[in-house]
């Protein structure tokens, strides 16, 4: 059996969950003031952009999923 789509959906939970961590680290960093070198700014923008990158991953996984499951008799 085939599975399509099971590795990009392990990627993409990864990396949902490092997008999310980076956001969080961006959001403690800005409130208790530090400063980094990529800036809390930096740390929040970051951790946004891998979790919509994650996402667009995900429902890509989801939808060749779904096509294989549907070509198959």
């Amino acid at each position: 059996m085939r599975i399509v789509g099971c590795k990009r959906t392990i990627i993409a939970r990864i990396g949902a969950a490092l997008g999310f961590v980076c956001g969080v680290m961006g959001l403690l960093g800005a409130l208790t003031n530090h400063t980094w070198k990529l800036g809390p700014e930096g740390w929040f923008e970051g951790g946004i952009l891998l979790a919509l990158i994650s996402m667009f991953a995900l429902l890509d996984g989801t939808f060749s999923f779904q096509r294989d499951r549907a070509a198959r008799p």
